[in-house]
């Protein structure tokens, strides 16, 4: 059984949110795009409030995966 943890930092409201996840096994596809489409219907009416009509939220991954799969944990 794999145990997932994430970690957080930033502030939804700034210029980024920052995130760690553990536990993702190796090898795992990572598909950009359809975290984007996910993070994209926050601003269909998926959210609280009035902001997510205004902000537009994009994953950018910058270690861990390369050519859209998870890399081995070393």
């Amino acid at each position: 059984m794999s145990v997932f943890r994430y970690l957080t930092a930033g502030e939804s409201h700034g210029p980024q949110l920052t995130a760690i996840i553990e536990g993702l096994p190796a090898g795992l596809t990572i598909i950009v795009d359809g975290i984007n489409r996910d993070l994209g219907r926050r601003q269909q009416g998926y959210g609280r409030g009035g902001r997510m009509k205004i902000e537009t939220d994009t994953v950018e991954i910058l270690s861990g995966v390369r050519w859209g799969r998870r890399l081995a944990h070393h």
